[in-house]
């Protein structure tokens, strides 16, 4: 993992070990998984419960954060995503 890795991710609101769910398909249960890496082809590396690596698109992710109230809430990765982006042009 180099700097430029660490900051790739960054640019979608990341970072390595962030604690994610993804599924395949809409009709799939969602899986738990950490953030190990941002692939060439942009896509997310992650690494499951069971140890195995995946690598899946920005759509098919949500990342765990705190809600207002201090529960567990689930946020997609495209709209963290987006929000990122837009906090860089100001």
């Amino acid at each position: 993992m180099t700097p430029h890795d660490d900051a790739r991710l960054a640019e979608l609101g990341l970072a390595v070990g962030d604690r994610v769910r993804f599924r395949r398909q809409e009709t799939e249960r969602w899986k738990l998984a950490v953030v190990v890496r941002r692939e060439r082809d942009g896509s997310i590396g992650l690494r499951d419960a069971r140890g195995a690596a995946r690598a899946m698109t920005i759509e098919q992710i949500e990342v765990r954060t705190t809600g207002r109230r201090g529960g567990i809430v689930w946020e997609p990765l495209a709209e963290r995503a987006g929000r990122t982006e837009q906090m860089r042009l100001l």
